[in-house]
């Protein structure tokens, strides 16, 4: 228990009282040096993309740092889902929201590989050369097995021998034009990821 006059009371209220109204009218003392920290997002760059793993194809954010000198790279600091998409509304699951460590595995491959037939080892190659590969392959095993017609004597245009597996990670204009580029090679084995 307080041990005060009625005197001593009145002095210590008065006081207060005044310290208080001064410093709503005005008379506060010198500002305190505090800094609110600034957010650990703002000055990174946000990029826009879809999340690689399943048929699903939420949206991401990719935040990257890097201050776009010529020597530099950026580097991809943080991921969370993007809350404008219209599949995930900012939700990610454990795996899209474990995506920084796969962007930044050192395991992961970041150029086509080729491993030729018999050996034990893959080597690295360019995307040109990749795509020329793939595109002569193709045309190869088109020509080779390229139904024009049946038995019947009716034009059929089929190619069986190759199929297209489609990703589900796409917009639907890409998926209308990847489907529209194979069909129009005669290719009737197309699917996409999405029913696996």
């Amino acid at each position: 228990m307080l041990n005060m006059s009625r005197r001593q009371f009145f002095k210590v209220t008065g006081a207060t009282l005044t310290g208080s109204s001064l410093t709503l009218l005005g008379a506060a003392p010198s500002p305190a040096l505090a800094e609110v920290r600034q957010y650990k997002l703002a000055r990174m760059k946000v990029t826009r993309n879809t999340c690689p793993y399943c048929s699903v194809a939420c949206g991401v954010l990719l935040y990257s740092l890097g201050d776009g000198a010529k020597n530099a790279t950026a580097t991809v600091m943080h991921v969370e889902g993007d809350p404008d998409h219209p599949v995930n509304r900012g939700t990610l699951c454990p795996k899209g929201a474990g995506l920084l460590d796969f962007i930044n595995s050192p395991n992961r491959l970041k150029h086509p590989e080729y491993r030729a037939a018999g050996s034990d080892k893959w080597q690295q190659i360019s995307w040109d050369d990749a795509y020329d590969r793939i595109a002569k392959l193709m045309k190869a095993d088109r020509d080779a097995n390229f139904i024009q017609k049946n038995e019947k004597g009716e034009t059929v245009n089929r190619w069986l021998t190759t199929g297209m597996l489609a990703a589900s990670a796409t917009s639907n204009e890409v998926a209308y034009i990847t489907h529209k580029v194979i069909r129009s090679l005669g290719a009737l084995g197309f699917d996409n990821q999405a029913r696996f």
